[in-house]
Order: structure tokens, then sequence, then C-alpha cells
């Protein structure tokens, strides 16, 4: 196995890394039991069946659409914050950064209960990109402000314009912050259920939760599902080709100075109204449909007790599903950075094939394993929070490898010849290197954990309500007056972990 300088020979985070992406892969081998106990004849025929092409079809559109419509927004409003003479930018950005705060399915829940208009395939692009696009522009505008400027001065010097500049210098420099947010997006959308199912967009995740809740031990159900991990190792495959094997970290701060900001002149005042429009579209309507629905719906309610019960077990369940995450994460995303080889990378790899597993799939293999093999843990806390870890596993671990790519190795080995153990080295070398992607690590869990759905609705302890299932309740019985509450609350309790988000990667000149 091939390594990187600085790379240690101890087994320990090999075998780490083996067994979280075991952990991870439980699910899959659920899929794969399942699948195999049919046999070859009725496999096929489900496979051949028409229905499977269009949901493919379906499932394909709307994945190129959205991550087309992310990369273009993300990629586009980073700069403008980041490398433009942009008056209030620390707005700007917490404007940018804010939707993730809105879970997409209640971002679907605003846009539908305005109109029905949006129950189409542009509809649920629009929506599912107003939702996902920070994704994108977050790890670019924390790449963009780490930036050397020096590779650009020499450019410059070299009579570049600052637009080839920007396509043959930075934009190659930014391609692993972009590729992880594209995958990032991509994942999202093949595990999307609860704004697919608002949208009235069929896609595998929503057909598969139709063929489970008809029947609990769905053979149709679990044929999707194994065609949805194909479609996610494909995913990364493509990813890790595209990514190659660059080397970006650096010792010291290079030339000491960012580029010079591109002065906007006349272009400022239309680029502000484009942003004030785009605020407008993917965090005004949401809000308005709240404030609305609180307003004049008819089933509008505040029932303190319940909701104060929800919020409770949202912040604890989220709260140690993050911890649990961003701890499994650290294993995988070194192997992949530090060692560079096949193995490492394959390890890595693993940690994403849940994530393009509907919740509700996740949640039937953790409850078959459970019930198997410990009885006594089913419907517990325990298993709730390893279906967390199983499902977000790979925000973690972009965001960890995100910082690592940047983490000069040879700080490590020093610290090794200085007769430091390897647990040493990572707690006072590696983890404060990495802090920045531990902080957005945590910060991408919870949001996710908090306003999980199907997992949760399956594994939780009886008589366990989050905000997002109260909201889910309500909202699938059209009663969005009662659910407007618990969307408010879930939009309150996201909010300090995006500002947490934000500021860990927010633009130099913002600092």
């Amino acid at each position: 196995m091939s390594t990187a300088p600085g790379a240690t020979r101890s087994p320990v985070p090999l075998v780490t890394g083996a067994i979280v992406a075991a952990f991870s892969l439980v699910p899959l081998m659920y899929v794969v039991d399942a699948t195999v106990a049919m046999g070859t004849g009725d496999l096929w025929d489900l496979l051949v069946r028409p229905r499977v092409g269009e949901l493919l079809g379906n499932t394909a559109a709307l994945l190129v659409g959205t991550v087309a419509v992310t990369l273009v927004i993300g990629v586009a409003t980073a700069l403008a914050v980041v490398r433009t003479d942009l008056p209030w930018k620390p707005l700007w950005h917490a404007l940018l950064a804010a939707p993730l705060a809105v879970p997409a399915f209640v971002n679907s829940y605003g846009w539908v209960s305005m109109t029905h208009d949006v129950q189409s395939y542009a509809g649920a692009v629009l929506v599912i990109s107003l939702s996902y696009y920070p994704l994108v522009y977050l790890p670019v505008v924390g790449s963009l402000a780490g930036l050397d400027a020096g590779p650009e001065e020499v450019a410059w010097s070299l009579g570049r314009s600052r637009r080839r500049t920007l396509f043959t210098v930075v934009l190659p420099r930014l391609m692993p912050a972009v590729l992880g947010g594209a995958l990032l997006v991509a994942l999202h959308v093949l595990a999307e259920f609860g704004a697919l199912q608002m949208l009235a967009f069929q896609t595998f995740t929503t057909a598969i939760y139709g063929q489970y809740r008809s029947a609990f031990a769905s053979d149709g159900g679990t044929v999707l599902a194994g065609v949805l991990v194909a479609c996610c190792l494909l995913l990364l495959v493509v990813e890790m080709l595209l990514r190659g094997r660059r080397r970006l970290w650096r010792l010291g701060r290079g030339a000491g100075r960012p580029p010079e900001p591109v002065r906007l002149g006349r272009a400022r005042l239309p680029l502000v109204a484009a942003l004030i429009a785009f605020a407008g579209l993917s965090l005004g309507v949401p809000f308005a449909a709240l404030v609305r629905w609180t307003a004049v719906g008819s089933s509008t309610e505040f029932p303190l007790g319940e909701l104060g019960r929800a919020l409770g077990s949202t912040l604890g369940l989220a709260t140690a599903g993050a911890a649990l995450t961003t701890v499994l994460a650290l294993a995988p995303a070194w192997l992949a950075v530090r060692t560079r080889g096949p193995v490492g990378m394959f390890l890595e790899r693993c940690t994403y094939v849940a994530n393009a597993m509907p919740g509700i799939v996740v949640a039937l293999a953790l409850t078959y394993f459970s019930i198997r093999l410990l009885p006594g843990w089913y419907q517990t806390v325990p298993v709730l929070i390893a279906a967390y870890a199983i499902l977000f596993l790979p925000r973690a671990v972009v965001s960890v490898r995100g910082s690592l790519e940047h983490a000069p190795p040879v700080l490590e080995e020093v610290s090794r010849s200085l007769g430091q153990s390897g647990f040493a080295t990572l707690r006072r070398v590696t983890v404060p290197l990495v802090s920045p992607g531990l902080g957005a690590a945590i910060a991408l869990c919870f949001l996710a954990a908090s306003t999980e759905l199907t997992a949760t609705l399956i594994l939780a302890p009886t008589g366990t309500r989050t905000l997002a299932t109260e909201f889910w309740s309500h909202s699938s019985a059209v009663q969005y007056g009662a659910a407007a509450p618990y969307a408010m609350l879930l939009i309150l309790v996201s909010l300090p972990a995006t500002v947490l988000l934000a500021r860990q990667v927010r633009p130099r000149s913002s600092a």
C-alpha cells in the first residue's frame, strides 16, 4: 500500500477504519441477504419491470439537474462573497448558509402550501437545489478563504487575465471542495424522501417507502434499494476518478496576502439585487408559509407540553448522533488522505454506501439484525443513534477529509520523531489541524440528525417523538397550521449549528 509522506505504519488506523467500514455496510448486508434469498428468476422479473426504468430515469434526471444547479449556485455565490468587493459580506455569508437550518421537507412544505405548480420535475429541482446548495457553497468558501495567493499572482505576472486565472489556477485548486460538495448533494438527492413525497415527484426513495409501507418485508422494495446502492457506487467511482491524487497541503501561509478583490463597479447593484431575490426564494418562501399558516391555519395550536418533549428528544438524539458520527469519521478520512492507497480509499468509500439508502432501509436493516442478534436492543436509543451514524457518516468524512487535505503531514511526522505516541500525536497535532473540519462535521451531522424522519419513525423507542416526526404527522394530514410550530422550533434548533458551520468556513475578509 502506497503511503503519503508522514503516514504511519501503525495498524490502529487501518483496524479502526475497517471496523467503521463494516459498521457502515450493515444495511448493504441486509439488502444483499434479502436479494440473494429471492432467487435469480424472481430477482430478474422485478428488475426488468417498466417501473424500474421509469424510476431510474426520474432519479437520474433529478440528480443531474440538482447537482448542476447547486454547483453553479454554490461556486458563483462563494466567488462573489470571497473574491469581490461585495458590501456587507458577513450578512450575505450568513444568508447563503442559512438554508441549512431549513430542512428540505419544511422547504417543500412552504412551496407546496403556497402553490402546487412546484409538484413537477422543474419544481423538484428548484426546491431541492435551494435546500442543498450550501453543501457546495460552504466548502468552496472555506477553500477560497485559505488559498495561497502566490500561484494567482504568478499567473497575473505572466499576462493571464483574471478570468483565465480563475479557470486555470483557482478552480482546479478548489476541486476537492467542489467534488466533495457535489458528492454530498448527489447522495442527498438519492436518499431524499420527505421533500420529494410532498413535491409528488417519484424516485427510488419514494417508491421504496411505498413498497415497505404496503409490506414490511417487500421484495420489490429490496430490489429498488439494491439499484439505488448501485447508483451510489457509480457516483463514488466517478468522484474518485475526478478527484485524482492531488496533494494540496502546504507549510506556512504562503504569500501572506489574499488576492485583491474584483472591483464590481456598475455590477455591484445588480449583484446585490440578485442576491436579495435569491434569499427571497431560499428563505422567504418557507418563512412566509410558516407565518401564514400559524396566523390563519384552522388547525393551528401550541401544545407547550408536546412541543417541549419533542424539542428535548430532538436535542438529545441529534447531539449524541453528531458526536458518535464525527468520532467514527476520523479513521476513514485519515486513511484516505494520509495513505492514499487502495485499501484506505476502499474503506473510506464504504462509508458512503448507506447514505444512498433511504432511512427506512437502514432502519429495517438495524431492526433485522438487532432482533436476531441483540433482541433486547430493538427500539432503543443506541440503535437509533447507530442509524444516525450510518446515515450521516459521509457528511463527517467529507468535512474531516477536506481539512486533512490541507494539513501538512510533516508536522505529525515531527511529533512522532520526538517520541510522541500515535494517540498523543492525534490529540496534540492532528485534531488541532483539522478542528475546522471537526466543527463542520459536528454541525452538519447535528443538522441531519435533528431533521431525520423515516429511521426515527421506525427505530425510536415507543413514545419518543421528535420535532421532525411530529411535523410530518401533522403535515401529512394536511394540518398545516398544527405543523407550523414544530417546523419553527426545528429551524430554531438548527440555527446554532448553522451559525457554527458558517463561522468555521467564513470568508477571510469577514473574519
